[in-house]
């Protein structure tokens, strides 16, 4: 697959009109089955340099050239990830995870220094799931902290997708460790969604704690078909 080339266009268009820093935002792991969901936050201010070569959304890159990029990215741009375990994602629900996420992911920012007042955030997507889950605490003195939703940023906002790189690579680390301690769910190769090997690794040895079990029990009649409940196993 092609990768689209991201730039800096919709960033600096928001620098020029006043922001004091715009933070790219994305989201990985959306859609496994197991591990947490991860946020990545990418901020650059009016100072940025050029675009990263080779840089673009982390789908459309190797996992080889997404883990090549990661260095170059963080002297980039200031870089962070938070994320919401399965657990979270199982008691409250996709949307308020992706919100925890997001929200741990901009209090390490701000943690390493960073000032929200002034900035807003890029988030990828339609949907605002940021703005409810950042505490009050983290609001610059003058207000809420800004949020503009943009599809496709991933692809067309360096920041974004800078973002979603870092984000892909922390959290395929966590599932390709985890694998070491659970290889019958092929963690290492699927980092958590659902291909056949790992539904028949559940099939055959039960549920793991980095499982999101209610998504197991509404997923497919074909996928997990025989199942009645699930035992949780290993960590």
């Amino acid at each position: 697959m092609t990768a689209v080339r991201p730039s800096l266009r919709v960033e600096k268009r928001l620098l020029a009109a006043g922001r004091v820093t715009v933070i790219g935002m994305d989201e990985v792991g959306r859609g496994a089955i197991a591990g947490p969901v991860a946020v990545g936050v990418a901020a650059v201010t009016l100072d940025v340099g050029r675009v990263p070569q080779g840089l673009a959304d982390s789908k459309l890159l190797s996992a080889a050239r997404r883990t090549e990029l990661v260095p170059v990215v963080r002297r980039w741009a200031r870089t962070a990830v938070g994320m919401a375990s399965a657990q979270v994602v199982d008691e409250q629900g996709i949307v308020p995870a992706l919100g925890q996420a997001g929200a741990a992911a901009l209090g390490s920012l701000v943690a390493d220094g960073l000032d929200l007042e002034g900035a807003v955030v890029v988030l990828d997507g339609s949907f605002d799931w940021l703005s409810r889950a950042v505490p009050p605490t983290m609001h610059p003195p003058t207000g809420s902290l800004d949020v503009v939703v943009r599809v496709k940023a991933d692809r067309d906002c360096a920041s974004v997708a800078a973002a979603s790189v870092v984000a892909k690579v922390e959290r395929d680390s966590l599932m390709t460790t985890a694998h070491e301690d659970a290889p019958h769910y092929a963690w290492a190769s699927n980092k958590g969604y659902g291909s056949t090997a790992h539904y028949d690794a559940i099939r055959a040895v039960g549920a793991h704690d980095l499982h999101r079990k209610s998504w197991l029990h509404q997923a497919s009649s074909v996928a997990l078909d025989g199942f009645d409940e699930l035992e949780v196993v290993g960590r």
